[in-house]
């Protein structure tokens, strides 16, 4: 069965060793992409995150640290991290970190990592792993009136963006303004509970009450209490959706 992985990684002669090394010790493995900076990876695991289960990065990359990928977008994916740099490793495992190979790497080392990876995924399933790293944002503070009131995750049905503004909407229908970005939300909420549906909503499991069949391959979500905006899943993130969906 095949692996199939992406490299981020900015300088060209590392990653293309780092490819020729994957395929000679596990010709299983199939590279996806070669990425070289933040930008570029985040706009690829965007649309593209569902096809990958392994994730190769170096931490310094063209246009900054990798770690900004993690703030940008929500990462599913297991990650070993090869890096020249030492002082990084606890901020590597708890950005899904599983392994930190330190350059220069030999075939010996980035077997071990695949074979820590094929152990994780064995036994314990990688992202129940990743998972235990990490807490999630139970309630969040807002503004009501002249009061501040605790507002738990758990009764919040969606979170809305409009004009540089973030909403939760509640199950007793209420809305709410939320001092975080979509993109903050996204790292700090139960991915188990919450699933970014575009770039204006993030829903909660148990709000969706209907799917359907919306134009061009998209699906449209019916929740509760209803947004006035229609929620649509795109194409590209239809079977990411599924399989959230189906645990």
């Amino acid at each position: 069965m095949a692996l199939r992985v992406a490299i981020i990684e900015d300088e060209p002669a590392t990653a293309r060793n780092l490819r020729h090394m994957l395929q000679d010790i596990a010709p299983e493995v199939e590279v996806l992409t070669i990425l070289p900076g933040v930008a570029e990876s985040v706009a690829w695991l965007n649309t593209n995150m569902q096809l990958c289960e392994l994730l190769f990065m170096d931490v310094r990359l063209s246009d900054g640290l990798s770690f900004e990928i993690f703030s940008q977008v929500h990462v599913t994916l297991p990650v070993i991290f090869i890096t020249a740099y030492d002082d990084y490793a606890l901020q590597a495992f708890k950005a899904n970190g599983i392994d930190y190979i330190l350059k220069p790497f030999d075939e010996t080392e980035l077997k071990q990592s695949l074979q820590k990876y094929n152990r994780l995924r064995d036994h314990s399933g990688i992202l129940q792993l990743a998972a235990q790293f990490k807490t999630y944002k139970q309630s969040f503070l807002v503004h009501n009136r002249d009061k501040l009131i605790p507002l738990l995750a758990g009764n919040i049905s969606w979170f809305y963006t409009a004009n540089e503004l973030v909403y939760a909407g509640t199950t007793d229908n209420k809305q709410y303004i939320i001092d975080f970005t979509m993109e903050q939300l996204q790292q700090q909420l139960d991915p188990g509970m919450f699933f970014r549906a575009n770039r204006q909503f993030i829903i909660q499991r148990s709000a969706i009450q209907e799917v359907d069949f919306y134009f061009n391959g998209r699906l449209a979500l019916k929740v509760h209490p209803a947004p006035k905006e229609q929620i649509l899943i795109s194409k590209a993130r239809v079977p990411e959706f599924k399989n959230w969906m189906n645990v």
